[in-house]
């Protein structure tokens, strides 16, 4: 039995940025995982501003090394595609990147952005990282938690558990009572291709609004070396109840689609497609409870609207670290303190993931979808505002108000057009 105050389980982005801020404030933890690094991730590979903003803040450094170590396409803004084929390109506000001249964002395959966090793990002493070693059991004891390791060939001893194993947690399932819930679920498929043609000069991802997959997306997200990570997804409910078989429509997209299958004509594809679930944060749930948190995939914190995870794990495992502070302070793990941590959670990622939802309902809709792509296109008060979104939450809000749209319609029809 090794005893330690803090055990998280789950080497991911999630647990890793816990385990991370942990080790900059001088806190010792177990940090372990099923797996053994490298390994491979199903994933879109989108990397956040939220991550390199949080890097940046816990360490320059760590920022510089992900910039020069992690093989990656930097992400200057994003170009989306309404069902009716109109092509919009938001480019990102220059003021979110770095004062270095750093992108706001990556795209960066999860087999190398996981190594270089491990890496970085590797180079703090007071992390003991046990890669290779599955909580197969989790008991709860006097002062806190045993977790069972590898069908219990070691036994960890700890006062504060954080569950950040993914989305197909079972101490989430379990033990925390998080099951899955169609409505507030999506399935994804994920494949890599090289040869794809057709990017923008300053390789924008991709979302395509395509009628037969709305509310859902497919995507092309540029990757080095000439090749693309591409996908497609959609709401667990909504698949189930259109019966849409989402092998076949990715398939018969890059081999049919008019904007899409001349892009694919020369590509190939490097291996094989992959599905997953993704749990969407939008429902409220409990998602700590007696010396325990949920990270990232495992608190079911993933982007209604987007998708994204790995910036939402990255925020959530900081603000785990945060509150384990607290608590080792307060010597207190009950589920009463616990609950500061739902409440962070909540005011910095679920008013987001709120106002996602909302979008996600409207974009079920492909007319209202032709009729956004109408009013941005050409508009640049509209493209410029769409640009500060990407930092400022006030003006996302505005999206869902029918005067900001009547607005925008009249400055396209009587202001400057973009060139």
């Amino acid at each position: 039995m090794l005893h330690s105050d803090i055990c998280i389980v789950g080497a991911g982005p999630g647990g890793a940025a816990c385990a991370l801020k942990l080790s900059y404030a001088g806190i010792p933890c177990i940090l372990l995982d099923k797996a053994e690094f490298p390994r491979d991730k199903i994933c879109g590979d989108a990397v956040s501003g939220k991550v390199t903003t949080l890097l940046n803040r816990l360490d320059p450094e760590i920022l510089k090394r992900f910039n020069t170590a992690a093989p990656s396409v930097g992400v200057w803004g994003i170009r989306f595609l309404a069902p009716n084929g109109r092509v919009i390109d938001v480019p990102f506000n220059t003021a979110t990147g770095d004062s270095d001249g750093a992108p706001p964002g990556y795209v960066c395959r999860r087999l190398d952005f996981d190594r270089f966090l491990t890496d970085e793990i590797a180079r703090r002493p007071n992390i003991d990282f046990w890669p290779s070693s599955e909580a197969t059991a989790y008991n709860r004891t006097d002062d806190g938690w045993e977790v069972v390791v590898n069908q219990g060939e070691r036994r960890i001893s700890c006062r504060l558990l954080i569950i950040a194993d993914g989305a197909h947690s079972s101490f989430s399932r379990k033990t925390a009572g998080l099951e899955k819930d169609p409505r507030h679920h999506a399935a994804a498929l994920r494949a890599y291709y090289k040869g794809v043609t057709g990017f923008s000069n300053d390789q924008f991802i991709e979302l395509h609004f395509i009628r037969e997959i709305t509310p859902g997306y497919f995507w092309i997200f540029p990757l080095p070396d000439g090749h693309a990570n591409v996908g497609i997804g959609m709401r667990s409910d909504i698949l189930k109840q259109k019966k849409i078989n989402l092998n076949r429509v990715l398939d018969d997209l890059i081999a049919h689609h008019p904007l899409i299958r001349d892009r694919f004509a020369a590509a190939e594809r490097t291996g094989p497609v992959t599905g997953y679930g993704l749990p969407l944060g939008s429902k409220e749930r409990s998602i700590s409870g007696d010396g325990f948190m949920l990270v990232g995939d495992a608190g079911h914190l993933i982007d209604p609207l987007t998708g994204e995870g790995i910036g939402n794990a990255f925020y959530s495992g900081f603000i785990a670290a945060d509150q384990a502070v607290n608590c080792l302070q307060a010597n207190d793990f009950s589920a009463e303190a616990m609950k500061a941590y739902d409440v962070r959670v909540a005011r910095v990622l679920g008013s987001e993931m709120k106002l996602s939802r909302k979008l996600q309902e409207v974009m079920r809709y492909p007319a209202i979808v032709n009729l956004m792509g109408y009013v941005i296109s050409g508009n640049r008060k509209m493209l410029k505002s769409l640009s500060d979104m990407y930092t400022d939450f006030n003006l996302r809000e505005r999206l869902l108000t029918p005067f900001f749209w009547f607005k925008m319609l009249f400055a396209r029809k009587n202001g400057p057009k973009s060139p």
